[in-house]
């Protein structure tokens, strides 16, 4: 007779597999980056920062000819061209657009964007006597417009908060601020964290799903007056993490 005493119950639950450490991230060195609006401050800025790191960047412009002569200025391999363009040759793509020609510039480019990592920054902003305040997309939020537009594209949020002036200073060497990240695919967000961590001092810490993109976008409001009284480039560390 068999001795099943020593046997484990049929319906024993499976162990659990150990839980993904959330700073394993993935190798993004390989991936090429483009940037929609990188004739601008912000767009710019990230570029140079990310090309300074060696990441393959690509600027995109409505002007082919404007990115061209930005990317010449900026160096370290960047290249130049029309967005659409930029959008196919890209395997990640930031958008760095003003909030007045977010809408128009992505209906535009779904298309080219198709397929994509997207990563949208933009911070919908209005400005006043008072000083700048946010505003309210429709859809809820610049990142979630964003998705609304691109069906066929794995939309994300981040670099939200970054001062364009210190990404911009080749005399500055490191950038000393946490990026939140947000979007509905792990995967997916761990790749622009990773992205960010290239950047020296910079690190991308999750911080949820699209529909929170609202109050990140909103808070570039607060720091913009934080930066007009003290004079700063002020950014954002996250306590604990």
């Amino acid at each position: 007779m068999t001795n099943n005493s020593a046997q484990a119950p049929a319906d024993a639950a499976p162990a659990k597999a150990p839980a993904k450490d959330p700073w394993d991230l993935p190798d993004v060195s390989g991936l090429v980056v483009g940037v929609l609006g990188g004739t601008g401050p912000q767009g710019k800025g990230l570029a140079y920062r990310l090309a300074r790191a060696g990441q393959k960047v690509i600027l995109g412009s409505r002007a082919a000819d404007r990115a061209r002569t930005a990317a010449e200025e900026l160096g370290h391999g960047v290249e130049g061209t029309g967005n659409a363009e930029c959008a196919r040759r890209s395997d990640i793509v930031i958008v760095a657009v003003p909030w007045e020609g977010h809408g128009t510039t992505l209906e535009a480019l779904r298309e080219d964007l198709a397929g994509k990592l997207v990563v949208d920054c933009v911070n919908p902003l209005g400005f006043d006597k008072k000083g700048a305040y946010a505003l309210k997309p429709e859809e809820g939020s610049a990142a979630e417009q964003a998705a609304a537009l691109l069906p066929g594209s794995r939309v994300t949020a981040a670099f939200h908060h970054l001062s364009a002036v210190l990404l911009q200073d080749p005399e500055t060497d490191e950038i000393d601020t946490d990026v939140m990240v947000l979007g509905e695919e792990r995967a997916d967000v761990e790749t622009v964290q990773a992205l960010a961590g290239r950047i020296p001092g910079m690190r991308g810490i999750f911080a949820g799903r699209l529909r929170n993109a609202h109050q990140v976008e909103s808070l570039v409001a607060n720091l913009i007056s934080v930066n007009r009284r003290y004079k700063a480039h002020a950014g954002l560390r996250l306590t604990d993490v």
